[in-house]
C-alpha cells in the first residue's frame, strides 16, 4: 500500500475547556494524541484554547458592530478558515458540550453565509471532527450536536470523526489524572485505553483523508449548490426542466 502523503494540509484544534492557560486541561491531554499523530505526517498544526481569547457572544462576524466593547473572534475566524481540517475539543458538563464548545459553533455559524471563490458557502471543502471528554456519559450526545452543526454550515464530516474518554460512568478521574481523592495513581488515567487510542487514530487518519481528497480536487463542484448562481437567478432544479 503506497502511504499518503498528507503533508499539504493544515489542521486547527480549538479546545473548548473552561480551564485558562497554563491550567492543565483534560482535553488538551487526549488532543495531544491525534496532533502527534499528524505531526508525524508532516500536517501544519494551528491550536486555538478559545476561553483564552476575548470572544463576544453572538452570531454575526464581528460582535463590536453590535455593542461589544472587544471581540477577537474576527482574528480568530482566520485562523480557522486557514486550516483544511477542524477539531472541535470539549469537556463533557452535565452531558453537555461545554458553553465554549456552543459558542464556537455560533461564531462559525455566523460566518456560514458568506461564501468562497466558487460561490459555496465559506466552510466548503473543509473537513470537521471532534474530541470529548469528562468522567461522565455523554461522548455520543456531545459529538451528535457538534457534527451535525458543522456539516450544517458547511463542513465535511467522515466517518468515525469523532473520539473521547469518560473511564467508568461517574465522578472518577479524568483523563490523563495522575491522582484521584489525594491518592497517587499507577499511571496517568486513559493512557492505556484500547479503545480511545484507537478511535482517535482512526478519526484522525479518515480527517486527513478525507480532507486530502477535498484538496485534491479542489474541493466540490460547485455545480448545483453555488449559493452566488442561486441568488443570480440560475435557481436548476425550480426553473429549469432539464435539471427536474
Amino acid at each position: 500500500m503506497k502511504k499518503p502523503d498528507f503533508s499539504n494540509l493544515k489542521a486547527v484544534f480549538v479546545n473548548c475547556t473552561l480551564k485558562k492557560s497554563p491550567e492543565t486541561s483534560h482535553t488538551a491531554l487526549l488532543m495531544e494524541v491525534s496532533k502527534s499523530i499528524m505531526a508525524k505526517e508532516k500536517v501544519k498544526i494551528n491550536e486555538i484554547r478559545f476561553i483564552d481569547h476575548q470572544v463576544a457572544s453572538g452570531v454575526y462576524p464581528d460582535m463590536t458592530e453590535y455593542g461589544w466593547d472587544a471581540d477577537e473572534w474576527p482574528k480568530l475566524s482566520k485562523r480557522i478558515l486557514d486550516a483544511d481540517i477542524l477539531i472541535v475539543g470539549t469537556p463533557i458538563w452535565l452531558g453537555e458540550k461545554s458553553s465554549e464548545a456552543q459558542k464556537l459553533i455560533e461564531r462559525l455559524y455566523a460566518m456560514s453565509s458568506q461564501t468562497n471563490d466558487k460561490g459555496q458557502y465559506i466552510y466548503y471543502g473543509k473537513v470537521g471532527g471532534c474530541i470529548v471528554t469528562g468522567n461522565e456519559d455523554g461522548i455520543k450526545h456531545c459529538a451528535m450536536g457538534i457534527l451535525y452543526s458543522l456539516q450544517h454550515v458547511g463542513y465535511s464530516i467522515p466517518p468515525q470523526a469523532d473520539c473521547g474518554w469518560i473511564g467508568k460512568v461517574g465522578p472518577g478521574p479524568s483523563y490523563g489524572d495522575k491522582e484521584w481523592k489525594g491518592e497517587n495513581l499507577d499511571k496517568p488515567v486513559g493512557f492505556d485505553s484500547d479503545f480511545t487510542n484507537r478511535n482517535t487514530t482512526f478519526m484522525t487518519y479518515n480527517l486527513l483523508h478525507l480532507a486530502s481528497m477535498l484538496k485534491a480536487n479542489n474541493g466540490y463542484s460547485n455545480y448545483g449548490n453555488s449559493r452566488e448562481e442561486w441568488d443570480n437567478g440560475s435557481r436548476w432544479s425550480f426553473e429549469n426542466p432539464e435539471y427536474r
